[in-house]
């Protein structure tokens, strides 16, 4: 038994090891020299074992270098084409690398080949599952449907069953089948029921009735899901559907019983919708107590809520018309200010900008010699950053939602997200966002924003009315 334990314990000390070298600059740094040393006088490179293009393609894409991977990734499919043991993750690898560069039409054809061959391996059943999130985007909503419906009925028990019914929902909605998305909606309640599928899929019909403008029936649907008052694990709260059904309430002109619904969402200090429900309640001149709210972000939180970096912050932000505030509500989310920060995405610096991103706008920051260890530099790092968030706040019209959502989400989804929110405000944009990680991250980022503005001008200087 002891042995047992031990021979555990060292394949998990190993797989850990593993997995930290797939994405350490030290490992890139490695790979990046036996790969100059792998190639002949030509440049061609050297075909090596099987393993180690693998192990090679893996480091290069968890720093998202993706035409470095492929090459690796097509030495396995010129010399082991036939080895099942690295096959299917080698062909997984190949389409998320163009479904990462949004090259959704490679993408999902090399997905097709994934599937046609290697269907009854997880990287088979993932790779399904990604065609439909590719056709997504290639606005193919209809087909994206029936990808997502096939998953269903290949693998009902598969790792994505939840999100592939969920999926299908989004996907009829998006493509005009309002009605068979409601279908779905009842189809996964009755398939998961007493989870938290089940409240995603009653939360798509209230987002739906909002979409289309059906007010009551938004109201009787936030009802349905307030009554159930299961959220944890969902991808939505109850603030979230409390503020949604005043807002349904106030768009009938019933103004006293949506004064009193935000007012049950306002009391909520720390919550995103509690910031927009207060903001609401000013807007319909009701007695809310603003000072109160003020005073929670009084002097105590001004030491969570530094301004670091202000001269870079002024000169590279303020400069291309961002409020420097919203890049430091992004930096204290992002790498709590570390410029030495990595993530295991290969993000890099205090904005944790990837070098895939960076590439496209090291130019206009200034920056034409620029290598991936550069985003490590402060002064690097905010530039090409404060270029990024520039190009998104025009993208999305100044909504700093959107901006946020795309910037840890993707800009193909958020846009998504923005053409499902009517009418396009802060708080209907966000009950849209579709990934758990990325609706968190927006509220986070917004709240952080909301004490930024309260605590320092747009000069970031401390406002005298802070107490």
């Amino acid at each position: 038994m002891k042995k047992i334990i031990l021979f555990i314990t060292i394949v998990s000390i190993f797989a850990i090891n593993l997995f930290a070298q797939t994405y350490n600059d030290t490992a890139l740094a490695r790979v990046v020299s036996q790969d100059k040393m792998s190639r002949d006088v030509s440049g061609k490179l050297s075909t090596l074992n099987a393993g180690e293009h693998a192990f090679r393609a893996d480091v290069y894409l968890s720093n998202r270098q993706f035409p470095q991977a492929r090459e690796h990734w097509q030495k396995i499919l010129d010399n082991y084409g036939k080895d099942s043991a690295v096959m299917p993750k080698t062909l997984f690898g190949i389409a998320r690398s163009y479904m990462w560069e949004r090259q959704y039409v490679k993408a999902v054809y090399h997905f097709d080949e994934l599937i046609f061959a290697y269907a009854d391996t997880k990287e088979g059943r993932e790779g399904l599952a990604f065609k439909g999130a590719s056709l997504v985007r290639l606005g193919k909503n209809a087909e994206a449907a029936k990808t997502y419906e096939q998953y269903v009925t290949m693998f009902p028990n598969g790792e994505k069953i939840e999100t592939s019914y969920l999926n299908i929902i989004d996907a009829l909605r998006e493509a005009g089948n309002y009605g068979e998305a409601n279908v779905w909606v009842d189809k996964t309640r009755l398939r998961f029921a007493g989870l938290p599928a089940a409240i995603n899929a009653l939360h798509a019909r209230l987002r739906l009735e909002i979409f289309h403008e059906n007010w009551q029936k938004a109201i009787e649907a936030a009802d349905v899901l307030r009554s159930l008052g299961k959220f944890s694990g969902s991808m939505t709260s109850l603030d979230e559907v409390t503020y949604l059904k005043a807002f349904a309430l106030e768009k009938l002109g019933r103004k006293s019983e949506a004064i009193n619904t935000y007012n049950a969402v306002a009391k909520n200090l720390n919550s995103y919708y509690g910031g927009i429900a207060m903001d609401k309640l000013e807007k319909l001149n009701s007695s809310s107590n603003k000072v109160e709210r003020m005073v929670s972000v009084g002097q105590n939180l001004a030491r969570e809520y530094p301004v670091q970096y202000r001269a870079e912050l002024l000169r590279h932000s303020k400069s291309r018309g961002i409020d420097p505030r919203f890049v430091l509500a992004i930096m204290k989310q992002e790498s709590g200010f570390r410029a030495n920060a990595k993530s295991p995405a290969a993000a890099r610096g205090l904005l944790q900008l990837v070098f895939d991103t960076a590439l496209k706008y090291n130019k206009q920051a200034g920056f034409t010699k620029f290598n991936a260890e550069d985003l490590y530099q402060p002064n690097v790092n905010i530039a090409i950053g404060s270029v990024y968030i520039a190009e998104l706040k025009t993208q999305f019209g100044g909504l700093y939602e959107a901006i946020a959502a795309s910037y840890n989400g993707g800009e193909d989804n958020a846009v998504r997200w923005l053409a499902r929110s009517k009418p396009k405000e802060a708080a209907i944009f966000a009950s849209e966002v579709g990934f758990a990680e990325t609706k968190n991250y927006v509220f986070k980022v917004m709240n952080n924003y909301r004490v930024y503005r309260q605590l320092y001008t747009e000069d970031l200087i401390a406002n005298n009315n802070v107490k």
